[in-house]
C-alpha cells in the first residue's frame, strides 16, 4: 500500500492553469489510482478464487451427503423390508399357533363330552335293557297266543302304558 505521504501528495495542487511552472509537475492521477487499486484488487480476485473454490468444495460436499444419505436410507428401507416380512411370518405362526391351540382344546372338549355320553349311555343301557326284556317276559306270560297274533297290537297299544 502507498505510504500516507503519498496518499496525501493525490490532494497537492500542481500548479495553477496555464504556463508550466518549475517547481511543478502535473499529476498523474488516473496512474495513481490505478496503482493504488491493483494490490486490492488482486486480493479481491484472489478472494473470489477462493470463495468460488469453497462453493465448488461445498457443492461436492453437499453431493456426497446426499448420496450417503440416499444410500442409507435405502440400506434402512431394505431393512424395514426385512424385518417386515420376518414380523408377518412370525404373527402368521403366532396366529396359526393360537388356531390349532383352540383347535386342540375344542377336540379335547369334544372327547371328554362324548365319553360322557358313552358313559351315560352305558349306565342307561343296561337299566333299558333290564327293562325291555322284564317286559318281553311279561307280556309273553300274560298275552293269549290266539289274541296276541289276532289282534296285532301289542299291550301298550292297546292299554295305553308300558306296565
Amino acid at each position: 500500500m502507498a505510504a500516507f505521504r503519498d496518499f496525501l501528495m493525490r490532494f497537492r495542487p500542481a500548479g495553477s492553469p496555464g504556463r508550466a511552472a518549475p517547481t511543478g509537475v502535473p499529476a498523474d492521477r488516473s496512474a495513481d489510482l490505478s496503482a493504488e487499486l491493483v494490490p486490492v484488487l488482486s486480493r479481491l480476485e484472489q478472494a473470489e478464487t477462493e470463495a468460488q473454490r469453497i462453493r465448488e468444495e461445498a457443492a461436492q460436499q453437499v453431493e456426497q451427503n446426499r448420496r450417503a444419505t440416499a444410500d442409507k436410507a435405502e440400506e434402512i428401507v431394505r431393512q424395514a423390508r426385512i424385518r417386515a416380512r420376518e414380523e408377518r411370518a412370525e404373527s402368521a405362526a403366532q396366529a396359526s399357533g393360537l388356531a390349532k391351540s383352540e383347535a386342540a382344546r375344542c377336540l379335547t372338549e369334544s372327547e371328554r363330552e362324548a365319553a360322557l355320553l358313552r358313559h351315560r349311555a352305558q349306565q342307561h343301557m343296561a337299566f333299558l335293557v333290564s327293562s325291555v326284556v322284564a317286559d318281553v317276559i311279561q307280556l309273553g306270560a300274560s298275552a293269549v297266543p290266539a289274541e296276541g297274533l289276532s289282534g296285532g297290537r301289542s299291550r301298550w297299544e292297546r292299554d295305553g302304558s308300558r306296565e
